[in-house]
């Protein structure tokens, strides 16, 4: 089938990890079958919602038998590209970092930290998690034509001047998970990802709308 990605909400493509990833769960327990409602139980997306992102794909089920599960991870598998790897480097071996290096997205199997860059002599020429840390000064040359991703964990303050040198490097896509909304070409995506704004978030909900 084929699918007009430009055309599917950004909603919606935003939700397909996260459905993905549970009927993996699904499928290793040796479930074949699953319904909308217990779609939205597992992932806390209204089943209406889950009904209309599926709908933007053609005819993904049957009404009254639900979603055949190996079906659709073998849909959305192709439709994320899940068997094809995504190379990714990050910039900022402090804290955060370290931990995105150990982790190395180990839930998945398509998105794999290749390199890290740093100032710091006592982490240049060291690896964390199997992963090499070079000086950034190398940046160029190491990531040319190599990486598609990368991921910014620095201090707010040389934000920017390092995202215009990621960007001249022809990366076209940024995880920037430091409090500094980035200045990047048209053709350049950022997700910003500030854990202290989320935290907030999560307190004001907490207090103000209880469930």
């Amino acid at each position: 089938m084929d699918i007009d990605q430009t055309k599917i909400p950004q909603a919606t493509a935003k939700r397909l990890p996260l459905y993905y990833r549970f009927l993996e769960s699904l499928q290793a327990s040796g479930k074949h079958r699953v319904s909308s409602s217990e779609l939205s139980e597992a992932v806390k997306v209204d089943s209406a919602t889950i009904r209309r992102d599926f709908s933007y794909f053609g005819a993904l089920g049957k009404k009254g038998y639900g979603y055949n599960v190996n079906y659709l991870l073998s849909f959305f598998r192709k439709t994320l590209d899940q068997d094809e790897v995504t190379k990714v480097t990050l910039v900022g071996v402090g804290n955060l970092g370290t931990a995105l290096l150990n982790y190395n997205f180990s839930k998945s199997n398509n998105t794999r930290i290749e390199m890290a860059f740093d100032v710091a002599e006592d982490k240049v020429g060291q690896k964390i998690g199997s992963v090499p840390i070079y000086h950034l000064n190398e940046f160029a040359e190491r990531v040319a034509n190599e990486v598609e991703v990368a991921i910014l964990t620095v201090p707010a303050h040389v934000a920017q001047p390092i995202a215009d040198n990621i960007v001249e490097s022809g990366i076209k896509a940024i995880l920037n998970f430091t409090p500094a909304r980035l200045s990047v070409p048209d053709d350049v995506r950022v997700h910003h990802i500030d854990l202290s704004i989320e935290l907030q978030s999560l307190i004001y909900f907490l207090r103000h709308y209880p469930l």
